[in-house]
């Protein structure tokens, strides 16, 4: 890395960054303050003023992270506005690399290897962020330098490991000054580490090999187990969150078979694996990969042997299937929605880094093995080699350049803002500001309108590549659905196609073109149709089981009322007709919904349906228009039904095709049970009013409780409920033509509330209600009124029913009474307890919960040691034996992870909080696609393939196997950390 002395802070103009604002600027400021009392640059740098005391300040509102290192660290941030900042990180990288080697002949421990890694990374992260802030750095350099930091990180930690293997006797090193050196342990850098391309707060994969014959291990048999065992160090040294935080999130999932391999795979044994069973993913993958750390020799040696695997010779069709099956995967994969900016997913989303990397890959892949120089690792060099090659033109070439690099500042200062490993965009207007300020603009619209025309730019590009790409392919071959016999050759093509029971796919196309459908029984419907069928055969027969989603699909079909709208529509839509096959073979429950009410699919036809996030004001809108035209009870339940099933499936089919994540997924489905509440709890009061007026002083409030109250509601939940009300003591009845007491009135209106959800309709139910939750369960009245409950709370609740308070959040009602009950549950959970008793009670509900309900297995989340309850009751017992009681009070309305994350902050290991909300997060996204998908418990041996896919997808992981193992890995974590907490 050359360093240029002229990339200096001092040379920032005025105006580069704009504070957040006013009252986050006077915070910078006072911090500042503080730290000129023991920095006397930064004393001087805030006296004097000018363009780069404003930038600073600017900064610091801009990013927490870089505030609160500047905080931590006064002296890096003197440094940074003293002297230039690249010789500055390359002394520091230097550092980095050497913090491994002996003083005095004395090893370093390995907590001190940790500890100056970290506080290395901490100031190399903190002097990029201001460089590239200031535009003394571009994205390239960016980049580079933290690719640089991860090498040096990577190299030091193996140094450290060989060498202090050697010294325990383990092995038996070359050259104890060079560690590595003729070691046989090859470590590669794989995606953006392997690219130099890494991202600000990026995970660093590595693949890791050893040659158990480089003669370093005196027994070759003991290499299976001391490299893996190494390498278990080597993720600790560079992952685990100390005090001094952490160096680099480090992954080596993309070793071959990780649910079943250990950390480190013998060099033959792998070469074994690629030539014959690599999948197409990983010779994608290791277009990227290069030796970042170990022996260097070998490990460009492995890189070499496997180029045949990665760049095949010649371009057969069998290739060109595995370049298909890629889009596809990428096209299935989370976060891949449709153009849009709040919550965007720059990464994985439309127009994002993904697919300008993947069309790039994707081209390699073809020519790679004709045209070496199309092999090159980095992104722009690529498009650059692609240019000359003649597979594309300049234009695509700038085009696709500019939008990678704007795409990757984005992603930087998105990850500045708290050094998360995150690609989306926030959803507040308030967060989004900052990015564009971040970004240089002077105002959101203008940021948005830019960052759309980028994504657009790419989305364009990427769409020509694969139309090129389907000329490449032969033709379908014979499709003949005339007469009454099948035909041979079409019985072939479909075989060849992917379908098993060809006849009976035969005999099913003959009936949609016989017209025995009302939605195939016009000329025109039949003639569209006829133009659609190989592309929806092809289509239909890349799903693993292409019989079962083409029965689904013609299930569908037969239920429409008209045909040529969809057929058009799929005919000129690949990605609609893609959407459609995604729902048929792998969501058989999203399936039923559209064969039994075709309406809901009308919602898809919409344009702008994966644009636009389901938030609580875009459903609100949505139901207050489908409302208006209601002129009776028994209609607006009516269109409650239909409302809520449309937006249930269409927040479902936002989930199955990436546009929104699990957690997104959980609260929209949660705002849309809110709206539904609060629309039949005003209907239900209309009708009591009708019937027996109004109670003298009557309010009413409901509280949510459970998923409802915490916002962690799936496609398949009911809705857990406590109605609560109040009414002036001196009225003795109703005011109306029937006139009820206080009791009854109140009741009568819960239960009519009740029916309103869960009476079947022709339009079916809007939710099965739960109210065993409110004070006495099953046996107490339906109703409670405002004081019973809060007698019931203070002095008569048990442990369990305060730990379901802790997720309780009011709904709607009157404001007055929602006030007073928000207070009482407030208050009854900032009450001091005797944590001892609650530890004893929390374990001992949970033993009983193991006793009585046995999980089902592996997949059953919510009941597995480990799973969904552990994780749900470490939250609520930190929430009733937290000594900050304001924490406590400030939990309501929060999800399970959120309360987790705000409670455990100070009560659990930062390592512990991690884990835990790692868990969540993969529980929540794997729940809420199984839950939509099908009904009843996941069996992947069962299970439709395509579910099975998306399941794997939605865990990140390459297959079933391999996410069992990573179940079974957080779950057993979670209970450990579950009885530590609880028992402590």
């Amino acid at each position: 890395m050359l360093t240029n002395s002229t990339h200096s802070l001092k040379n920032v103009g005025g105006g580069l960054l704009r504070p957040l604002n006013q009252s986050e600027l006077k915070l910078a400021l006072a911090d500042l303050q503080d730290i000129g009392r023991h920095e006397p640059a930064v004393a001087a740098l805030l006296k004097a003023g000018g363009p780069l005391s404003d930038f600073i300040a600017a900064v610091l509102t801009l990013s927490p992270y870089l505030r609160e290192i500047a905080n931590i660290d006064n002296a890096v941030l003197a440094a940074a506005i003293s002297s230039p900042v690249e010789p500055q990180i390359e002394v520091l990288i230097a550092e980095a690399r050497d913090c491994w080697k002996p003083e005095d002949g004395i090893s370093p421990a390995e907590s001190a290897v940790m500890s100056r890694l970290r506080t290395i990374k901490r100031k190399v992260a903190f002097l990029v962020a201001l460089a590239d802030l200031a535009g003394l750095f571009d994205g390239r350099q960016t980049t580079a330098w933290l690719s640089a930091l991860a090498e040096a990180s990577v190299k030091a930690a193996i140094d450290h490991l060989l060498l202090s293997a050697h010294e325990a006797g383990k092995l038996q090193l070359r050259d104890a000054e060079n560690p590595s050196e003729g070691s046989g342990l090859v470590v590669l850098g794989m995606g953006k580490l392997g690219a130099s391309e890494l991202n600000y707060s990026s995970d660093i994969d590595l693949v890791v090999f050893f040659d158990e014959h480089a003669g370093i291990v005196p027994d070759p048999d003991d290499a299976i187990d001391i490299f893996p065992r190494m390498m278990r160090r080597l993720v600790r040294i560079l992952q685990e969150r100390t005090a001094d935080g952490y160096v680099f999130r480090t992954d080596l999932r993309l070793r071959p078979d990780p649910g079943s391999t250990p950390l480190a795979i013998p060099v033959d044994a792998a070469m074994i694996y690629y030539e014959g069973r690599g999948q197409n993913w990983e010779r994608a993958a290791f277009i990227k990969a290069r030796p970042v750390a170990g022996d260097m020799k070998a490990g460009e040696g492995f890189v070499r042997g496997l180029a045949p695997f990665v760049f095949r010779k010649y371009l057969d069709y069998a290739a060109i299937a595995d370049i298909h099956s890629i889009k596809r995967q990428i096209h299935a994969h989370k976060g891949h929605g449709a153009i849009a900016v709040k919550g965007h997913n720059v990464k994985l989303g439309r127009g994002g880094i993904r697919e300008i990397e993947f069309f790039v890959q994707t081209q390699q892949l073809i020519a790679g093995g004709r045209m070496p120089a199309l092999r090159s690792r980095g992104t722009e060099q690529t498009l650059a080699e692609l240019t000359k090659a003649k597979w594309i033109d300049a234009e695509t070439r700038d085009e696709l350049t500019e939008a990678y690099w704007f795409l990757r500042d984005v992603e930087h200062r998105i990850q500045m803002v708290r050094d998360e490993q995150t690609h989306l965009l926030p959803e507040t207007e308030a967060d989004l500001k900052r990015i564009a300020f971040m970004m240089g603009f002077t105002d959101t619209p203008s940021f948005a309108e830019r960052l759309v025309e980028v994504l657009r730019t790419v989305e364009r590009r990427y769409a020509r590549l694969f139309e090129q790409e389907t000329r490449l392919s032969t033709d379908t071959g014979n499709l003949v659905f005339t007469g009454q016999a099948d035909d041979p050759d079409t019985l072939e093509t479909l075989k060849k196609l992917g379908f098993k029971r060809t006849s009976d796919i035969s005999r099913i196309i003959r009936t949609w073109h016989y017209g025995r459908y009302r939605a195939t029984q016009s000329v025109e419907a039949r003639e569209r149709l006829t133009e659609l069928a190989p592309e929806l055969l092809r289509v239909f027969g890349e799903s693993k089981r292409a019989d079962e989603a083409l029965l689904r699909f013609d299930s569908f079909i037969s239920g429409l009322p008209a045909g040529i709208q969809l057929f058009s529509l799929l005919g000129s839509n690949p990605a609609l007709l893609s959407l459609i096959v995604n729902i048929m073979s792998s969501a058989p429950k999203l399936a039923e919904v559209i064969a039994a009410k075709p309406h809901v699919f009308d919602g898809m036809l919409d344009p702008g349906l994966m644009a636009e996030l389901p938030t609580r004001d875009y459903l609100g809108e949505r139901l207050k228009a489908s409302l208006a035209q209601a002129g009776h009870y028994e209609e607006v339940l009516d269109r409650l039904r239909i409302f809520a099933a449309e937006q249930r499936f269409l927040i479902g089919i936002r989930l199955l095709t990436g546009a929104i994540n699990g957690l997104m997924a959980a609260r929209a489905f949660t705002h849309l049970a809110d709206l539904a509440i609060e629309a039949a709890l005003d209907a239900v009061r209309q009708e009591m009013r009708a019937a027996h007026g109004d109670f003298p002083g009557g309010k009413v409030a409901i509280a949510g409780m459970g998923k409802l109250g915490s916002f962690e509601l799936t496609a398949g939940s009911d809705i857990d409920l406590i109605l609560l009300y109040d009414y002036d003591d001196a009225a003795c009845e109703s005011d109306g033509g029937k006139p009820l007491d206080a009791v009854r009135y109140f009741t009568r209106m819960t239960q009519r509330l009740i029916a309103a959800f869960s009476a079947p309709t022709a339009e079916g139910v809007l939710y099965e209600v739960d109210m065993r939750l409110r004070p006495s369960g099953n046996k107490g009245p339906v109703a409670t009124r405002i004081r019973s409950f809060e007698k019931y709370q203070r002095d008569e609740a048990w442990t369990w029913e305060h730990m379901a308070l802790s997720r309780a959040r009011l709904i709607c009602g009157d404001q007055s009474l929602m006030s007073e009950a928000e207070r009482i549950i407030r208050e009854v959970l900032s009450k001091r307890r005797d944590a001892a008793k609650v530890s004893r009670d929390v374990a001992e509900m949970r033993e009983l919960i193991d006793k009585e309900k046995a999980p089902d297995g592996i997949w059953d989340l919510k009941l597995i040691p480990g799973g969904v309850i552990d994780i749900e009751f470490i939250a609520q017992y930190l929430a009733l034996i937290s000594p900050v009681r304001s924490v406590t009070a400030k939990i309501g309305g929060m999800n399970t992870g959120e309360a987790l994350k705000t409670l455990g902050a100070k009560l659990l290991p930062a390592a512990d909080l991690d884990l835990c909300l790692e868990a969540f997060t993969l529980y929540t996204e794997l729940s809420q696609l199984i839950r939509l998908c099908i009904d009843g418990p996941f069996d992947p041996a069962e299970a439709p393939s395509g579910l099975t896919e998306l399941v794997c997808r939605a865990g990140d992981c390459p297959d079933v196997k391999t996410l069992e193992g990573e179940i079974k890995r957080l779950s057993k974590a979670v209970r450990k950390i579950f009885q530590a907490t609880v028992n402590s």
